[in-house]
C-alpha cells in the first residue's frame, strides 16, 4: 500500500522533469516529508485549460487532495479511506473506473515510507490476540536519486451545499495505483534488514518509468485494454530501501531528518 510518503520537490524542479507547460505559483506547497492522507499534494496532469478557444490537453501541475472522493459520493467523508487504488480491479471497482478511464495523473515523491510486517505478526494481529509491535519504517525511493513518479487519479467532487462562486464549491481529489511489491532483489538493500520490496510489504505504489509516462497522461486514451497495459510493473532492480527514525510514524514530525539513513533498525522494532 501507500500510506506515507515525502515529497519534499520544487515546482520548479518538477516543471522541468515533468515538461510542466502551466503550474499558478500561489498554489506552491511547501516541502513535505510526512504526507499522510487528506493533505494537499501535487499532481501532473494533462488537460485542457479553462476559458481558452484552444481544447488541447496541456500539461499541468496541480495541487489535489489525497484520497480520492468519487463524483457520485453524497459526502466527501469517505476520501480519507480511498488514498489507494488496486491495479488489479481499477478497471473495474465502481469508485475508480471512470478516473481510470480518463483522469489519469503522476503523483511525484522523493519516495514513500513502509512499515515491515512479518507475517507472523499477521497472522496474531488476524486473531486479535496480540497487541501490535513496534514497526520499523523503511524509506523506499529510487536507487538514481530520480523522482518517484507514482500512477494516480484525480476525480472532481461538486459541494452541493455551497454556491458556485463558493473557493470550496469543487474538490479535486486523488488516489495512489498500488501493485505488487517486487521480490526481487533490491538495487541497494540494507546490510541488516529487508533484501526485496516484498519483505517489507505486500504492497507497493506502481512506478511509472518515463517511458510511460505521456502515455499514461493522454485523457484521449480510454481503451481499457490499452490502459491496462501501462499498469505493468517496472523493470526490477530500480529501487533502494534503507531503514528510518520511527519518528515518522507520527504525522505530527515533519522534516528532512525523517529521511536520514539508520544504519540499522532501531532497537525493540522487527527487523
Amino acid at each position: 500500500m501507500c500510506g506515507r510518503y515525502s515529497a519534499s520537490r520544487r515546482p520548479e524542479d518538477l516543471a522541468g522533469v515533468f515538461e510542466i507547460e502551466k503550474w499558478e505559483p500561489e498554489e506552491t506547497l511547501a516541502p513535505d516529508y510526512n504526507v499522510a492522507p487528506t493533505k494537499e499534494v501535487y499532481a501532473v496532469l494533462d488537460r485542457p485549460l479553462k476559458d481558452v478557444d484552444d481544447k488541447r490537453p496541456v500539461r499541468q501541475l496541480r495541487r489535489l487532495k489525497w484520497g480520492l472522493v468519487p463524483s457520485w459520493s453524497k459526502t466527501p467523508e469517505g476520501g480519507a479511506r480511498m488514498i489507494n487504488a488496486r491495479a488489479e480491479t481499477v478497471h473495474e471497482k465502481p469508485s475508480y473506473r471512470r478516473a481510470f478511464a480518463t483522469r489519469r495523473c503522476i503523483l511525484p515523491a522523493d519516495g514513500y515510507y513502509e512499515w515491515v510486517t512479518g507475517s507472523q505478526e499477521r497472522d496474531l494481529e488476524v486473531e486479535g490476540k496480540k497487541k501490535r509491535p513496534r514497526k520499523q519504517p523503511y524509506f523506499v525511493l529510487p536507487a538514481d536519486g530520480s523522482v518517484f513518479a507514482m500512477a494516480g487519479l484525480y476525480e472532481f467532487w461538486r459541494d452541493k451545499t455551497l454556491p458556485d462562486e463558493h473557493p470550496q464549491a469543487w474538490w479535486v481529489t486523488c488516489s495512489v495505483i498500488t501493485t505488487e511489491a517486487e521480490s526481487t532483489p533490491l538495487a541497494v538493500a540494507p546490510a541488516d534488514g529487508p533484501h526485496a520490496l516484498a519483505e517489507i510489504h505486500p504492497r507497493m505504489p506502481l512506478m511509472l518509468t518515463p517511458d510511460r509516462w505521456d502515455a499514461w497522461l493522454d485523457p484521449a486514451r480510454t481503451d481499457l485494454d490499452d490502459l491496462r497495459d501501462l499498469l505493468a510493473p517496472p523493470p526490477a532492480g530500480l529501487m533502494r530501501a534503507y531503514p528510518v527514525t520511527t519518528a515518522v510514524s507520527n504525522v505530527r514530525n515533519n522534516g528532512p531528518e525523517l529521511l536520514k539513513e539508520l544504519e540499522g533498525p532501531e532497537e525493540g522494532t522487527l527487523f
